[in-house]
C-alpha cells in the first residue's frame, strides 16, 4: 500500500529576530518556492510582567500597540533589504512568498502553535539557538517546547557552524 506524504499548502515562519532565525527564513523560502506555497511571519513579544502591569495598566496598552506598529514596520523593512539579496542567489521573488507579517504579544510557544491553527499552517519552520555553556547539547525552551507540543511538522534549522555562519542578517 502506497501512501502519501501530505501536501504542504502553508508555512509558519516563526522568527525571534536573531541571526539565526534569519538562517532559518532561507529554508522557508526554499520550501514556499518548491511547494508553490506562501509563508506567514510571525514574531511573537514577550507579554510585559504582571507587576509591571498593575503598576503601569493604562499605558501598558499603548506601549505594547506602539511596539508592535514599530516591530511590523522594522520586520517588513528588513524582509525587503533580505528578499533582494535573497533573489539575487536563487533568481525569484521572494517578497510574493510572504503572505503576511503577524505580530503577537504572548508567551512564543502558546503564540506559535497557537497561530499555525488559526492560519492553518501546516508545517513550521524556526531556527534553533541554545544559550549559556549547554548551547550545544540542548535546543532553546522555544524550539523545544514546539517540537513537543505540536502536531505539525518542524524544521528545526540549528545554528550554522562559524564557518557558515550567515553575515546576512534579517529578522
Amino acid at each position: 500500500m502506497i501512501t502519501m506524504s501530505p501536501q504542504i499548502k502553508k508555512i509558519l515562519y516563526a522568527t525571534d529576530l536573531s541571526k539565526n532565525s534569519s538562517y532559518a527564513f532561507y529554508y522557508a523560502v526554499d520550501i514556499a518556492r518548491r511547494f508553490d506555497v506562501k509563508i506567514t511571519i510571525l514574531h511573537a513579544v514577550e507579554p510585559f510582567p504582571s507587576y509591571i502591569r498593575a503598576f503601569a495598566a493604562a499605558d501598558v496598552g499603548k506601549i505594547e500597540n506602539k511596539e508592535r506598529r514599530e516591530t511590523i514596520e522594522h520586520i517588513q523593512n528588513l524582509l525587503q533589504e533580505f528578499c533582494k539579496k535573497v533573489e539575487a542567489q536563487i533568481g525569484s521573488p521572494c517578497l510574493l512568498l510572504v503572505s503576511e507579517i503577524l505580530i503577537r504579544i504572548g508567551h512564543p510557544v502558546e503564540e506559535i502553535l497557537k497561530i499555525a491553527d488559526e492560519e492553518e499552517c501546516d508545517t513550521i519552520v524556526l531556527g534553533s539557538h541554545g544559550k549559556g555553556l549547554l548551547k550545544q547539547a540542548f535546543l532553546g525552551s522555544v524550539c523545544n517546547g514546539i517540537l513537543h507540543r505540536s502536531r505539525k511538522p518542524v524544521f528545526v534549522i540549528p545554528i550554522p557552524s562559524e564557518k557558515g555562519v550567515m553575515d546576512q542578517h534579517f529578522i
